[in-house]
């Protein structure tokens, strides 16, 4: 057998993660498997993952059956049935959470997609899943919004780790991390402790080239098809060197503060015209997370390419950049409005359909009256 890839990744610094969650993974030693032989240390998850998972399979009808004898809410129901699921994620990768002293082991739920512009209201609902969830390996999913930013940087004051997610734009991760770091120095200036606080930030990768391909197409600017997802990462990365560097990080690492890593999302190509591990071999580095769906992460463990790509051109990432712009498109748009309102609505219809997928199955598993 060769080598497998995922592990030669690891090797360079970048944590593998699989973006899936569902009961046979947990329950038939997928995801323990995972773990053990291609190093995978965390899980994401989003309201689309469990409509595919809960609507597409009996394993959970005991527990619909257990929750429908307390009540008959459907968001009620799916918060017990996904509340289970995490748990027991989060309790598989306890070990990877123990041995990398918190940095690594994590799980995450997303917050209800309708508190995306609700700074208060989502402060209020992660601490109430935090709570319900009980594990310290739990990551808080947050949007990348105005209101997430504010909300993030009090969740991180309070001690409860978060991943930010939809993020597309540099300046936006730019705001995140600045909160984060701005969190954390709260929780020094109180006399907390930071050493167990950790965070990702999910830059968005394929959807900025499918947002950007399709500008250039009315462009007739054929040449830059494809360059400017993984240019406008890289420069993420470039912002994230220069932000966790310099004398108030130095001193909040000294007390035991974790970077917050970049977690690359949206990684699995939707062009079939571009190389299948396109998004994982060009983001390759330190301190960077890689999330990855169920076909990219079989893709880049048989012939992914393990190499430190992620800084190794920062000049070259500015001038596609640069030529995305000069050429017509409007990149700041699409990267800190179109892509970020299209994703809170995507989140937002599949949250909707899961808990109508829910109604729909808990009225047929009822007691009869």
């Amino acid at each position: 057998m060769g080598e497998n890839n995922l592990r030669a990744i690891e090797a360079l610094g970048q944590a593998v993660w699989i973006d899936n969650l569902n009961r046979a993974l947990l329950r038939d030693g997928g995801l323990q498997s995972l773990v053990e032989d291609d190093g995978v240390t965390g899980v994401t998850s989003n309201p689309a993952i469990f409509q595919k998972a809960m609507g597409g399979s009996d394993r959970y009808d005991d527990d619909y059956r257990e929750a429908l004898a307390e009540t008959s809410d459907p968001r009620e129901i799916f918060f017990r049935l996904a509340f289970s699921d995490i748990r027991a994620a989060c309790d598989q990768l306890a070990g990877v959470y123990e041995r990398t002293d918190g940095l690594d082991g994590y799980v995450s739920f997303e917050l209800p997609p309708e508190l995306a512009d609700d700074a208060p209201g989502s402060i209020e609902a992660a601490v109430d899943i935090h709570a319900r969830i009980d594990r310290p390996n739990l990551l808080i999913k947050v949007p990348g919004t105005p209101a997430g930013v504010l909300a993030f940087e009090e969740l991180t004051a309070r001690g409860i780790s978060v991943n930010v997610t939809l993020l597309f734009g540099v300046s936006r991760y730019e705001e995140i991390a600045k909160a984060y770091i701005s969190g954390l120095q709260r929780r020094v200036d109180a006399g907390q402790d930071i050493d167990r606080i950790s965070s990702v930030a999910s830059f968005f990768v394929s959807r900025v080239d499918t947002k950007v391909d399709a500008a250039l197409d009315g462009l007739d600017r054929p040449d830059l098809k494809g360059k400017a997802a993984v240019a406008n990462a890289q420069l993420a990365y470039e912002s994230f060197l220069k932000l966790f560097s310099g004398e108030q990080w130095d001193a909040l690492a000294a007390r035991g503060a974790n970077v917050q890593r970049p977690l690359w999302a949206s990684t699995g190509v939707k062009n079939p015209d571009y190389p299948d591990t396109l998004y994982v071999d060009t983001l390759i580095g330190p301190n960077t997370v890689n999330t990855m769906p169920d076909a990219t992460l079989a893709a880049a463990r048989d012939h992914g390419t393990a190499a430190r790509t992620v800084d190794a051109d920062f000049a070259a990432a500015h001038e596609v950049i640069r030529a995305v712009r000069e050429a017509g498109v409007d990149l700041d748009h699409i990267v800190l409005t179109e892509l970020v309102d299209e994703g809170v609505k995507l989140f937002v219809d599949a949250f909707e359909a899961l808990i109508g997928s829910i109604a729909d199955r808990a009225k047929e598993l009822a007691p009869a009256s």
